[in-house]
């Protein structure tokens, strides 16, 4: 389990860009959770495990805001893993904290991600490939971890969509959009050849070595090019994924198609984005309604 611990501090330090501080304080909860369980490991743990364990720290006179920050680095780590695919079942989902409701990360404006799109230099071969990703990581939602994992009998240009495991190992279907097509088109037929060298390979996003994209690549391209656009909010895979869900929204999208979309297996995943829909329709109502 140790390994599982070390790939989230790993995307909380790369993707989140968490202090030391922060990675330090995570690990030492998630340990102190796993020493608690003892006799098996945290991927095995089960909603009442992490209530006693909550209650046993209480008893042993850890502050109330203590407990609450150890509720919130497990209700990450198994966010995480289940994201991940590690885990069928997040055992602290059901367990509130003392936060007041589950805060939408940062969302970019769709000004932001033209500008993000904006910045590769498509007369270079890693220009070509990178506005390849940042289109159809926007157009698709897709999580890093399946946008780095796709393989080239994955997409279906004709149709215009694609093939992609989520967690737990369910598959679905996604639309992917003109412009992504266009560009994913553009890079399979002129730059992953010479990517991909005299290298055999499936994956579609290749490195310069002919190596599949990795996550840490994929951020430092992000990084790369919000610097560049001038972006001043924290641009990452998730912010990507939240401003397809929420821009999708925003437009009239129901909140049921954006959830298969996304891939979650609960609408209540999907729920934090309700916002957007009763601020569209209290708009709606101002406009249309004879007494709005």
């Amino acid at each position: 389990m140790e390994k599982y611990i070390s790939q989230y501090i790993d995307y909380l330090n790369i993707e989140r860009r968490q202090s030391p501080h922060t990675l330090i304080a995570y690990r030492h909860d998630i340990n102190r959770f796993a020493k608690y369980l003892s006799s098996y490991p945290l991927d095995n743990a089960k909603v009442g495990d992490v209530r006693s364990f909550l209650v046993s720290l209480r008893k042993e006179g850890l502050a109330s805001s203590s407990v609450a920050r150890c509720l919130s680095s497990l209700k990450s780590f198994y966010d995480f893993l289940l994201t991940e695919g590690l885990i069928l079942e997040n055992p602290t989902e059901t367990i509130s904290s003392s936060r007041s409701g589950r805060k939408l990360p940062n969302v970019m404006s769709l000004e932001e991600v033209n500008a993000l799109i904006a910045a590769p230099d498509i007369n270079t071969l890693a220009g070509i490939r990178d506005l390849a990703m940042l289109e159809l990581i926007y157009a698709t939602g897709l999580r890093v971890s399946e946008l780095i994992s796709l393989k080239i009998n994955s997409l279906d240009l004709e149709i215009g969509c694609l093939r992609t495991l989520g967690k737990g190992s369910k598959e679905r279907l996604v639309p992917m959009g003109d412009e992504a097509k266009t560009t994913i088109k553009n890079y399979i037929n002129n730059a992953r050849p010479l990517f991909q060298k005299k290298r055999s390979s499936e994956d579609i996003f290749l490195t310069r070595r002919g190596n599949a994209m990795t996550r840490q690549g994929f951020w430092k391209i992000l990084k790369r090019y919000s610097i560049k656009a001038k972006i001043k909010c924290i641009v990452s895979p998730h912010a990507l994924r939240h401003a397809f869900a929420t821009h999708l929204l925003e437009r009239g999208a129901d909140l049921r198609s954006v959830q298969m979309m996304l891939g979650h297996s609960d609408i209540s995943s999907t729920q934090i984005y309700t916002h957007v829909l009763s601020e569209r329709m209290r708009e709606v109502h101002e406009c249309f309604h004879p007494r709005g």
